[in-house]
């Protein structure tokens, strides 16, 4: 049966002077229209205008990435064919929009498929940092006890491990390809997000409706996936999109030492690796990528910041 909700109505003239009618409760959720966190979120992050601008170019260059064959057939150039007689072409020359390379190769091609590597590794990283450090978190902080100091003086351990020298060292010793070097950087970058993920967790962990569905019976698995983990999101959602930009860094460093992402397989990495031995005759080849990096972290940062501001329930009016 239909749940009604009195609403008075003050001088109505069906009703006369403060009259009250029934109206639907589904009725008046409608007029009122979401109100729930998410709906709030986005309506604070189209007011952030820095963000909206980013989220338009983000989105610009993930259609580049994503569309990489498409821009191979229309100019017709591949990213592994080379033709030396077309070295260090200037851009808009005979049909190459952004110029070739050292080895003849069309530059916007090559930066279309090299996003798709850079991108992979750090929307893989990024996942597995997420999956790895919000199990981890989760459980330490919900069960607390001997789970919790275990997790925890792992976190300790690897958090005191200077990560950069180690991505240099594995990466060194077993030379890993796109999906492993992104495995390798997420079990690196998780324990931040662990640590913060226990934090949220032991405040929520005392909440009324935990208590409650344990009253009722509840699994463990079932409270942390259903009740604990959802009030947790919007925190692990900013720090991956924060986190990010670190990994697509990462993931340029190496590739420029040679350690990453390797030849034939283009990445923005190993694309300035390749144009620093030529600046001298080609500056755009280093301009190009390095530029596209730089507003990849830019964009993604903005976003992230946006993102930040909108889950922010002290922000919202």
């Amino acid at each position: 049966m239909a749940q009604n909700v009195d609403v008075r109505i003050p001088d109505s003239p069906a009703f006369g002077r403060a009259g009250v009618a029934p109206v639907p409760a589904a009725r008046l959720a409608r007029q009122r229209g979401p109100r729930g966190l998410y709906a709030l979120a986005w309506r604070t992050f189209r007011r952030n205008w820095a963000a909206m601008v980013a989220l338009g170019l983000l989105v610009t260059m993930v259609v580049l990435v994503l569309g990489a064959d498409a821009v191979a057939s229309v100019t017709s150039q591949s990213p592994t064919t080379t033709s030396f007689r077309n070295q260090f072409l200037p851009p808009f020359t005979d049909g190459h929009l952004l110029g070739t390379d050292a080895a003849g190769r069309d530059v916007l091609v090559r930066l279309a498929y090299g996003g798709r590597a850079s991108l992979l590794v750090a929307s893989l990283a990024a996942g597995g940092a997420l999956v790895i450090g919000g199990a981890v978190g989760a459980a330490a902080g919900y069960f607390g006890g001997i789970v919790d100091a275990v997790f925890m003086r792992f976190v300790d351990v690897l958090l005191s491990l200077p990560g950069l020298s180690m991505l240099i060292l594995v990466s060194a010793l077993y030379r890993p390809g796109p999906i492993g070097l992104a495995l390798l950087l997420a079990a690196i970058g998780w324990a931040g997000l662990a640590r913060l993920v226990r934090g949220e967790v032991l405040t929520l962990r005392g909440r009324e409706y935990v208590h409650a569905a344990r009253v009722i019976g509840a699994s463990n698995a079932r409270i942390i996936g259903r009740h604990v983990l959802p009030n947790v999101l919007p925190v692990m959602l900013v720090w991956v999109s924060l986190a990010i930009p670190g990994v697509i860094l990462a993931e340029a460093a190496l590739s420029f030492l040679g350690l990453g992402v390797r030849m034939p397989t283009p990445s923005w990495g190993n694309m300035l690796d390749e144009a620093k031995d030529s600046y001298t005759r080609s500056w755009t080849n280093v301009f190009i990528p390095g530029f596209m990096i730089y507003l990849l972290v830019l964009t993604i940062s903005l976003v992230g910041n946006g993102l930040r501001d909108a889950l922010d329930p002290r922000l919202h009016d």
